[in-house]
């Protein structure tokens, strides 16, 4: 117990001082030795090759502070908390206000109740922090509080909420880039809806090969999501990248863009409804041919046109239109749940969120979809086009990378 003790206090101080040469010792062995190196190398040398390869780095200041450091990926979260370091100016610091903002900025990313790896370092006016709130130096207490937490959840939120276009480079290649951070700009984009017509991929991947046949190397750079090759049992994409293959869930992936899509049309008041070719008809309790009737006005700002036919029976005529595709009737049953067991005001403020992940669920690509290698390549740029991309509503990873070097090591190429 003692020395797992001594080992934590060694990997703070090892991850506070990079520019240190350092060893550990344990009865008369060394149990670590850490050679000066660059701050990537050394958060990489003490957390793992994992981490240093899907870490992201990020940088954001303001007068008077200055915070940045290494957000771990989502999909690499954790049971615990053992991989979560906050240090404020070079001091290790457990405090639980920017804790609480980091939770809060992985809140839309993070699968069930696992735990986020971070090392964030907060660079601050020494006036503006007091160090004397424990004994042991490790707890601190900010003067002003509430602009430290939202400094930290908004510069933490926009890194992770970075595009597969924009993302900074990992950890393990920001020491070998100079840590300057340069986003990738698609060479085309197509602002296109959820359900448009097959001709609208076609005519965007016509573009793309169009635009690949001079210079396949450039386009393959600004694309980091490749382009599809392949779709595998009715799930999974198969694409090529600069890097090696690509996997993508598609239901995961679709899901991420409507839920994206939709709370921005919200925010901006557009939710656009589009009409049924052919309204549906569900049966329905009381309570929610009633909710439909109160509720009209929140139904319509959502993208919904519903009218009760008698006590037991709805119609759906419009949904909005980045769901259309979906299953109507459970979609519609659950957006009158909520209104019935929270009310109008409660779902568009404290549920909003949740409201629009189920409605995203429902309206994403089903599996066993068959897609076209046009609709796939149009999946894969809206991705890349798209903040958090990388996770799903719930937290699951919707794509993998895996290099030529890791398909290489499968085969046992070179050996």
């Amino acid at each position: 117990t003692e020395f797992a003790h001594c080992a934590e206090a060694f990997a703070r101080v090892a991850l506070a001082r990079p520019d240190l040469t350092l060893t550990l010792r344990h009865n008369g062995r060394v149990s670590h030795h850490l050679p000066a190196a660059g701050r990537p190398a050394r958060i990489a040398a003490v957390l793992g090759a994992e981490f240093g390869r899907s870490a992201r780095t990020f940088d954001a200041e303001v007068p008077a502070l200055r915070m940045a450091g290494f957000l771990g990926d989502p999909a690499q979260a954790r049971g615990s908390r053992d991989a979560q370091y906050v240090f404020v100016n070079g001091r290790f610091v457990r405090d639980k206000l920017v804790t609480h903002a980091l939770r809060e900025a992985y809140a839309d990313v993070l699968h069930g109740d696992r735990h986020a790896s971070y090392i964030v370092f907060i660079d601050v006016d020494p006036g503006a922090v007091d160090v004397n709130v424990h004994p042991a130096k490790t707890e601190v207490r900010f003067r002003d509080s509430r602009a430290l937490h939202q400094f930290v959840f908004h510069a933490a939120q926009r890194a992770l909420a970075a595009t597969a276009g924009e993302a900074p480079a990992p950890l393990a290649t920001a020491e070998a880039a100079g840590n300057r951070l340069v986003p990738h700009a698609p060479a085309f984009q197509a602002a296109l809806g959820v359900a448009q017509p097959v001709a609208a991929y076609t005519a965007m991947f016509d573009r793309a090969a169009a635009a690949l046949a001079p210079a396949q190397d450039a386009a393959a750079e600004e694309h980091p999501l490749g382009f599809a090759l392949a779709q595998l049992h009715g799930v999974y994409i198969l694409a090529q990248n600069r890097q090696g293959l690509v996997l993508v869930d598609i239901h995961a992936a679709h899901e991420r863009i409507v839920y994206e899509s939709l709370k921005a049309a919200l925010d901006a008041r557009e939710i656009g409804a589009q009409q049924l070719l052919v309204p549906v008809t569900l049966h329905a309790e009381a309570l929610e041919a009633a909710a439909v009737d109160e509720h009209g006005e929140t139904l319509r700002a959502l993208g919904f046109e519903m009218a009760a036919l008698s006590p037991t029976a709805i119609v759906v005529r419009s949904v909005p239109g980045a769901v259309a595709g979906g299953d109507i009737a459970a979609l519609a049953r659950g957006l009158l749940r909520d209104l019935r067991d929270f009310g109008a005001s409660r779902v568009l403020a404290e549920h909003r969120d949740a409201l629009l992940a189920t409605m995203a669920c429902h309206g994403a690509v089903r599996a066993n979809r068959a897609l076209a290698v046009p609709e796939m390549n149009a999946l894969l740029r809206r991705m890349e086009d798209t903040e958090r991309a990388g996770q799903c509503n719930h937290g699951r990873p919707t794509w993998y990378q895996l290099t030529l070097a890791d398909l290489d090591k499968l085969f046992l190429r070179g050996r």
